[in-house]
């Protein structure tokens, strides 16, 4: 059986990413079971339009209405393909929602794979930060000498001045 789904970690937390896809699987599960509620709601409706009138002994008017004819459609094949379809559906619906016998093992090993990526994304951010600094060191450097050179060749020009 395949998932197409991505557990909750430990705890009951769950990132927005999860949370988005698990409302989108509950959303699609609760669409098709609201479609299937009319599907039984409308073939009901059809049959009460089209079935014939039962007579009831001892109730029966003179001059009733006369027998509606025959739909021409096949009302009852095209409902129960519809139910079916939609049955099948749901079904496959829900077969797509999270595990519990496999989720904390999954929890496990999503868990461990996202410590060692926060890990190696730390030691990069550090790395940058040491060049970085290494850098602001450099251009304060040469910023201090620009400044001392031109202190110096305004002094030569005052001098050379008077």
């Amino acid at each position: 059986m395949l998932y197409h789904w991505t557990t909750t970690p430990p705890c009951g937390r769950i990132g927005p990413a999860q949370q988005r896809k698990m409302a989108d699987r509950l959303t699609q599960l609760q669409d098709a079971v609201t479609q299937q509620a009319e599907h039984f709601y409308n073939s009901i409706g059809i049959l009460q339009q089209c079935a014939p009138p039962s007579p009831f002994p001892g109730f029966e008017k003179p001059g009733g209405k006369p027998a509606s004819p025959p739909p021409q459609e096949d009302y009852a094949v095209l409902f129960a393909k519809m139910i079916t379809r939609t049955a099948k559906d749901i079904d496959v619906l829900i077969d797509n929602l999270p595990s519990e016998d496999s989720s904390t093992e999954l929890q496990v090993a999503s868990l461990q794979k996202l410590e060692i990526e926060n890990q190696e994304a730390a030691e990069k951010l550090e790395e940058i930060i040491s060049k970085g600094e290494h850098l602001l060191k450099t251009i304060q450097k040469s910023l201090e000498e620009i400044a001392a050179s031109q202190l110096h060749s305004q002094g030569l020009e005052s001098n050379l001045a008077k």
